[in-house]
């Protein structure tokens, strides 16, 4: 296997993603975390760049990458010190649209998305009552002639507040008239720029890092026919693939955290001086750091194939999960031994590493937690028991 790292065909475009992120460094986060602000700037700057646009077709104005590609721009990205959070959306959303939508929607809507016009950022699933128990939502789908009437709630909607478009998932056929399992959910494209503030409600939650998450609430929103993808009753399984891609993405991420820590920490071993000897000299500070070296290089590889998988158009669910758990194991461990490094000063704004420290513990529990993950793998890999 070629570890990421080393394919060429890959190395102009993390060139040009360090160029793009040499421009916001980390003062840039650092007022945009005490504030809580969205980084607009940051965002702009990878649209122009085509970036935001990378798995939308070039007939749509994209840039046409494949996932291997745009696994490296938010790796790249988070490598640098900086947060992809607002930009690992608008690429994996673009799979349930170009996988399952018409002609007619996607010549609609990805242009407008290529070039910013528009931005699709948000994707409802989660709901209170449902967490990671998708089939239990509750937000409904109501077909009125040619329009379906929407009522429910959903929480932990990241970037709603920045986003034109919304991914919605909703129930169209009540659970127990469903006709299998998994039936009766369907996926719409809600434009909210027409309904905010109306049939649309979105409150703020404040979290311990930047992360522009919400909740909303849906009144009898009405959304036109034609802006449900593909089949009434099928929306699960739409969403599923895109799930793949999003802890693909997602650990690209925690692989780039990792490697910003490891960075981070082993130059400042080896420039910090105590007792004489600079600390990267002693085995109780080098061993750390080179244990979450193997920890991230064991990850990378993991989802680097998953993605290849992906982009090969096989069957990666375990791959991508496993790729995911590891990545986020990684990027946790590398964070725990930088802070541990620096000791004090870890905990210092200025150093940066608090804020990526709060960052990249997410990712232990979103968009999967690492249990949950665990449950697929031995229900579903070694077999074992179902046990949820």
């Amino acid at each position: 296997m070629v570890a990421p790292d080393t394919s060429e065909d890959l190395a102009e475009i993390r060139a040009s993603v360090r160029a793009l992120c040499a421009r916001f460094q980390g003062e840039y986060w650092r007022k945009l975390d005490r504030e809580r602000c969205y980084p607009t700037e940051f965002v702009a700057a990878l649209t122009e760049a085509g970036f935001l646009a990378a798995l939308i077709p070039e007939q749509y104005g994209g840039s046409g990458l494949t996932l291997l590609e745009s696994a490296a721009i938010m790796e790249e990205i988070h490598a640098c010190g900086c947060n992809g959070a607002a930009c690992h959306a608008q690429m994996y959303t673009m799979g349930t649209l170009l996988r399952h939508g018409s002609d007619a929607q996607k010549q609609r809507w990805l242009p407008a998305v290529a070039s910013g016009e528009l931005r699709l950022q948000a994707f409802g699933v989660t709901e209170p009552s449902s967490g990671t128990d998708t089939l239990s939502l509750r937000t409904t789908a109501v077909r009125d002639g040619d329009h379906y009437i929407i009522n429910g709630q959903k929480v932990w909607t990241s970037r709603a507040e920045h986003s034109d478009l919304l991914l919605l998932l909703a129930r169209t056929t009540p659970r127990d008239q469903a006709k299998t399992r998994t039936g009766g959910l369907s996926v719409f494209l809600v434009d909210m720029r027409l309904a905010q503030g109306a049939s649309i409600r979105i409150n703020e939650i404040r979290t311990m890092m930047n992360h522009a998450t919400t909740e909303i609430f849906f009144d009898d929103l009405r959304v036109p026919e034609e802006n449900l993808i593909g089949e009434e009753g099928q929306g699960f399984r739409y969403i599923l693939s895109g799930m793949n891609a999003e802890r693909i993405l997602i650990g690209s991420e925690c692989i780039g955290d990792a490697k910003w820590f490891i960075a981070k920490a082993t130059a400042y071993a080896k420039e910090r001086e105590v007792f004489g000897r600079p600390i990267g000299q002693n085995q109780g500070v080098q061993f750390p750091i080179a244990r979450a070296y193997v920890q991230m290089r064991s990850a990378e590889l993991m989802v680097h194939d998953a993605a290849t998988r992906f982009q090969a158009g096989q069957d990666c669910g375990a791959e991508a999960n496993m790729a995911k758990l590891l990545a986020a194991e990684a990027s946790w461990a590398a964070a725990e031994m930088c802070v541990q490094t620096h000791g004090g000063f870890g905990f210092a704004e200025e150093f940066d590493i608090e804020r990526k420290f709060r960052e990249t513990r997410l990712y232990q529990v979103a968009p999967i937690s690492t249990n949950l993950i665990l449950s697929y793998l031995a229900e579903h890999v070694l077999g074992l028991p179902r046990s949820y």
